[in-house]
Parts: structure tokens; C-alpha cells; sequence
């Protein structure tokens, strides 16, 4: 298992661990750190790295960020990429920004909801708050006992980018997210960048910032050497974690020695 566990969500956005939870988790998985990255979301810790219940918590967000047109990536795909920022110690502009984020993410939340029940005329009994994504729509649709859509049929078929219950929100840009991130958390990671249509693209970002997601569960046929040399040519630093949004950590994550490299400090 590893030691650190840098990409784990809570019921503070989209995941189904209770914050309060994280230890438990944590030392059932055998983690020794685990940073907390709900979605576009601050934590309610008052330091960058605290201790709980003898487990290293890391006050972190995964901020999603639109990219600009200055370096190539590929026009036909999706122009959004997700920062991670560890060791956050909250400004007053990414207090300003994620309450920005959070009000336009309930309205947007209330929009698929009411799509999705006038789609399938049902009512999916839901209550649209602070951390509300699209996840808790897929689970609402997965339980009503009045449709045969299970969790995956909801994103394919309806709440999907290309869906017909596709709202889409206000994200910031990537200069605007870098920066504010840069001034608030002692290091800033572009996550999963295998994920995205055009990962070569979105890597050449990375360059602006200080590591990029290496360690991630993408499954054993994904070649990673695009990471790796993107982590040689802009001297990155090397981060990693599960994406946890259930109660299972340590998919995926940092050795002692590749965490102790990141420097981060309480």
C-alpha cells in the first residue's frame, strides 16, 4: 500500500467519505498521509498539514481550471483540466473564488436535477447544497426505484458532457486558478493528466506549475511515459492518489521517500 494517499474527496463534494472519516479509512487502507481535494471546495482545517488521530491530513482542492489557446492542445477535445494544490492555507482571492464556484455549482446542480426529472418524470428526492456535483444526481438515479438507469447508465445517457441533462458551469481560467493557487498552497499539481482527450497538450501546462499526478489508478494498459518525461523535460515534482470518492484509499499514491521529496510543511 502506499504511504500517501494525495487525491482523496469527501461528502464536502462529491465523494461518500465523511471528513470526520478520513483517519479510520486511512489506517484501514495501512495510509500514513492523506490530503483531503474536494472538488472547488476549502476544508475547515486551520493549518496545511495537521495530525489526526495518527493520521497526516493535507488541506488540499482540486480546482477545475479552463486552458487558454496559447499552447496547442487539440481543438476538437475538452479544453478543462483539474489542478491539485497542497499545503493550503486560504487567501482572501481563493475565498473569493471557491464561494464564487460553489454558488454557480448549487444553480447549475438545481438545473440537471430539474432535467433530469422532467426527462424521466420522476423525482429523484435530492437536496441541492454546498459541494452538490454531478455524481450525487448519477447515485439519485441509481436508487429510484422508478427508473432502470443504474449510476454509469446516468452519466452515458444523461448527465454526461454531451448528455441532454448537461448544464454546463463557470470555471475559472487556467492563469487565474494557477495563480491564486500558486499564492495560497505550497505546491500545485496538474491531476490525471492521462485522462484528458489530449494529454500531451494538457502536460505542456504542467510546465507552468510544480508536479504533475504520476502514481493514479488508470488501469495497467495506460502507458505512463508521457507523464515521465514530461516530469524530466520541466523538472517536476511527482504526485499521486486514489481519486478516492468511496471509503476504499490507497489505490494509489506516494512511497514515504517520494512524499518527503514534496517538502510540504504544517
Amino acid at each position: 500500500m502506499p504511504y500517501a494517499d494525495l487525491h482523496v474527496h469527501t461528502t464536502r463534494s462529491d465523494g461518500s467519505l465523511e471528513l470526520a472519516d478520513i483517519p479510520a479509512a486511512a489506517r484501514r487502507s495501512d495510509v500514513s498521509v492523506v490530503a483531503v481535494t474536494d472538488h472547488d471546495r476549502l476544508q475547515p482545517f486551520d493549518a496545511p498539514l495537521s495530525e489526526r488521530d495518527g493520521v497526516t491530513v493535507v488541506n488540499g482542492i482540486e480546482l477545475r481550471v479552463e486552458l487558454d489557446d496559447e499552447i496547442g492542445v487539440s481543438d476538437g477535445g475538452d479544453r478543462r483540466v483539474d489542478l491539485l494544490a497542497y499545503g493550503i492555507e486560504p487567501t482572501a482571492e481563493l475565498e473569493s473564488l471557491t464561494a464564487r464556484i460553489q454558488e454557480n455549482r448549487i444553480e447549475r446542480g438545481r438545473a440537471i436535477v430539474d432535467r433530469v426529472e422532467e426527462r424521466l418524470d420522476i423525482d429523484l428526492d435530492v437536496t441541492v447544497g454546498d459541494g452538490f456535483g454531478r455524481p450525487h444526481v448519477a447515485r439519485a438515479v441509481d436508487a429510484n426505484p422508478n427508473t432502470d438507469y443504474d449510476y454509469g447508465d446516468a452519466f452515458e445517457h444523461l448527465i454526461g458532457d454531451d448528455g441532454p441533462c448537461f448544464v454546463a458551469r463557470d470555471i475559472p481560467s487556467f492563469e487565474e486558478g494557477r495563480r491564486i493557487l500558486a499564492d495560497a498552497a505550497q505546491l500545485v499539481s496538474l491531476a490525471h493528466p492521462l485522462r484528458y482527450p489530449d494529454p500531451d497538450g494538457a502536460l505542456e501546462y504542467a510546465a507552468e506549475l510544480d508536479a504533475v499526478e504520476l502514481a493514479y489508478p488508470y488501469g495497467r494498459s495506460v502507458d505512463r511515459t508521457p507523464v515521465e518525461r514530461a516530469i524530466e523535460r520541466y523538472d517536476l515534482l511527482a504526485t499521486g492518489g486514489t481519486d478516492a470518492h468511496d471509503e476504499t484509499l490507497g489505490v494509489a499514491g506516494l512511497t514515504e521517500a517520494e512524499f518527503s521529496r514534496l517538502n510540504l510543511t504544517a
